[in-house]
């Protein structure tokens, strides 16, 4: 078209629509990412909310190497610098070499394929539409000529090379540098430069034509290239299908990120950043503690875990690590609201309602004997962590050192359904009524997740009173803000019961029975933890509060496979021990050898106990529930089978928390049989007929007393349930 044509045409496009300023576009542009902030407004996690193009964060001019400006003006403008937005040189050689069919580079700049690209009606056609597109290259021009009286040059290359489509999906210089070549656009260099260059010309070419259009770049520039290995360093950038992020180690809450987005109403446009209320330095802390520690335990068959750390009086998580991310096989399972079988960690919710309601104190006395409880499926016989019985142990010994048949007995007190009510209303996520989950809730066999779970010791951290935890800022432009439930603040558990509980929890001495004194659970400050392990030890718990900290820990396998012995001191333990400790190396102040002042209603009395059963010492008491001498209460009639134990019919179940090796039932009979008696066990001599324990085997089993002639003179029919737990293979 002639030129006096074209000016004749480009002044009728002056009055087209408002002009955009350089800030208005600036401002409207969005990252294919939303961005996860911390409290500090910190990066956490980028996470892909548009997928119909990939961009990366706007590039700024001096954030660009200058080896990319300098190949992409030789490659699209080289007067970019001279012209007022047409270059009348370019497009009189465009027309003279249109004239004789030669190749020319073109006449549109930079500035006017930046129109093309602010408004999608100026972008030129596909398909050959000849006469559309001298009206597009009209309006471009006429654009081109207002964009250039009203924005910088440097605002025009800037806004050109972060809208710019490179190759697919990938757009602006951002996108291009981190998926291409896996750095910061100011990094590239004169080759990238002059790959990137040649791709705005021919976005999808194969590669060996972008490689000789790179290569001419490079010449132009008198760089002198390898042009055969330029054309092979292209095709591998080229063929590459990843997209890693710049800052893959930086990338720290998947998990929430994704949570806090399935959230986002599906009419709401997704937001640039949403800011959170985690702490990313306790988070990279907590994630590579995780990390490290599950390393250390890959030859015991463990590659999972996750941790929660909430503020005791605001309820903001302060991290959240949902999964050991590239040492596990299922990186993408959220464990934190993955549900799983509790374990010991119900216990104290169970003491709590028992001391609430005055049915049993701290130093009240429960039987840790073999006890038989009749169910639909037979006698539900629970055992202890060394399956040694302890005898007469009070309720701190009981709960400090996770004896499972006095829980399985304060149960029968409480009742299922009783304590079920009062583990929903704490906001775990029961899937049936306690009558379905019988005696064995007391021992966790109900799923909960690693955030409810935590967030209910939360509740006995702050004497009783439940809130929702919370994992968004409260101001976010009216975004949802993601919390464990919408239910308000309660007061669900008596503060001096949940006093008591948590001293109990505290109290190293009352751990010895069964952990002895050294172990992750003994904190230099005042700590009160629980550990608990599920069925065939597919899931170990640590969950534990400070003054002003609670920290949530589970370890297993996402597939459900259990671990190879693995306890609860050795499984999630030492994580917890550790965030807690970086906790409290961060507040100083909260460095507290004492609880918080106890409520009301609470008073200490020194107790002594018959028999001296444990020693004396000061015991905490809900008042109107003091005693300073605890007697046992009176023996059950004498026995009329000479086999004390076990009862006939009993049902043994394997205990996932111990080690099979440690799992022994008890043989007894009454005094005065001869020595020259024997036990039988499944038509096997065993020995002497004596006191003795028996390393537990899956199956049903006969028990025989038989005299020295080996006639049977008394029988009991016993079962142990469970799969055997499994070992580390030997060599």
């Amino acid at each position: 078209m002639p030129i006096s044509v074209t000016l004749a045409l480009m002044g009728t496009c002056t009055a087209t629509q408002a002009l955009p300023s350089f800030d208005q576009v600036k401002t409207a542009y969005r990252s294919s990412d939303t961005m996860l902030l911390d409290r500090q407004g910190q990066p956490l996690q980028a996470i892909r909310t548009d997928k119909t193009a990939l961009r990366g964060d706007w590039a700024t001019l001096p954030q660009v190497s200058p080896a990319l400006r300098t190949a992409l003006l030789l490659s699209e403008d080289k007067r970019f610098y001279e012209h007022t937005g047409v270059d009348w040189q370019a497009v009189g050689a465009a027309a003279w070499g249109n004239l004789w069919n030669s190749r020319t580079r073109g006449a549109s700049t930079v500035t006017m394929q930046l129109a093309g690209l602010l408004d999608q009606d100026l972008a030129m056609p596909q398909g050959g539409q000849q006469s559309r597109s001298v009206v597009a290259k009209i309006g471009q021009a006429s654009t081109a000529w207002r964009l250039e009286h009203n924005w910088r040059k440097d605002q025009i290359l800037e806004a050109y090379l972060n809208l710019v489509g490179f190759r697919g999906e990938v757009v602006g210089i951002s996108a291009l540098s981190a998926r291409l070549f896996h750095k910061y656009p100011s990094g590239l260099d004169a080759e990238e430069a002059a790959i990137a260059a040649a791709l705005i010309r021919s976005p999808n070419a194969p590669a060996a034509r972008v490689a000789d259009r790179a290569c001419s770049v490079l010449q132009e520039q008198n760089l002198k290239p390898d042009c055969k290995t330029l054309a092979t360093y292209t095709a591998q950038v080229l063929a590459s299908k990843r997209n890693e992020r710049l800052n893959a180690d930086d990338q720290l809450a998947p998990h929430l990120g994704q949570r806090l987005l399935a959230a986002w109403p599906p009419t709401t446009p997704h937001p640039a950043s949403i800011t959170t209320t985690l702490d990313a330095r306790l988070q990279r802390f907590a994630r590579d503690t995780l990390r490290q520690h599950l390393r250390e335990l890959r030859d015991r068959h463990v590659e999972d875990g996750a941790v929660i750390v909430l503020d005791n009086a605001t309820g903001e998580v302060l991290a959240w690590v949902g999964s050991s991310g590239e040492l596990s096989q299922a990186a993408d399972v959220d464990g934190v609201m993955a549900p799983r079988q509790a374990g010991s960690t119900l216990k104290p919710f169970l003491y709590e309602i028992a001391i609430e309601q005055r049915w049993l104190t701290a130093a009240s006395i429960l039987d840790d004997s073999p006890v038989g409880l009749s169910t639909s499926s037979g006698l539900y016989i629970p055992q202890n962590y060394d399956h040694a019985f302890k005898g007469p142990v009070s309720l701190r010994t009981a709960l400090g050192s996770s004896l499972n048949v006095p829980a399985v007995r304060t149960l029968v007190m409480v009742t299922p359904e009783r304590f079920a009510q009062r583990l929903t209303a704490l906001g775990l996520p029961l899937k049936h009524n306690g009558d379905f989950y019988g005696y064995s809730l007391a021992l966790g066999s109900a799923e909960v997740t690693l955030a409810s779970l935590s967030n209910a010791y939360r509740a006995l951290a702050n004497g009783g009173v439940y809130a929702p935890w919370r994992a968004q800022t409260v101001d976010q432009n009216a975004a949802p803000r993601t919390t464990a439930a919408t239910s308000p603040s309660a007061a669900l558990m008596n503060p001096a019961a949940t006093y008591i509980v948590a001293d109990i929890l505290s109290d190293r001495e009352a751990r010895v029975p069964t952990f002895g004194l050294s172990n992750a659970l003994a904190a230099r400050y005042w700590a009160a933890v629980k550990t608990g392990t599920s069925k065939d030890m597919r899931d170990n718990w640590c969950v534990g509060f400070s003054k002003r900290f609670t920290v949530g820990v589970w370890v297993g396998n996402a597939n459900g496979d259990p671990m190879w012995d693995v306890s609860g001191t050795t499984g999630a333990a030492p994580v917890w021990r550790a965030v807690m400790d970086e906790l409290h190396k961060r507040h100083p102040d909260q460095l507290a050898h004492v609880p918080s002042a106890p409520p009301a209603g609470l008073l200490q009395q020194a107790v002594r106990f018959e028999r001296q059963l444990e020693p004396p010492r000061s015991e905490w008491f809900m008042a109107g529930t003091e005693q300073s001498d605890i007697h046992l209460a009176s023996q059950m009639g004498a026995s009329r089978s000479m086999i004390l134990a076990p009862a006939d019919r009993t049902i043994f179940a394997l205990d996932p928390d111990i080690p099979i090796r440690a799992q022994k039932i008890s043989f007894s009979l009454v005094s005065g049989v001869s020595p020259k008696w024997s036990w039988r066990l499944d038509g096997k001599r065993l020995g002497p007929a004596t006191h003795m324990q028996w390393a537990m085997w899956p199956g049903p089993h006969v028990l025989e007393l038989v005299d020295a002639a080996n006639k049977v003179m008394e029988t009991v029919h016993f079962e142990v349930r469970g799969a055997q737990v499994k070992r580390k293979p030997s060599h």
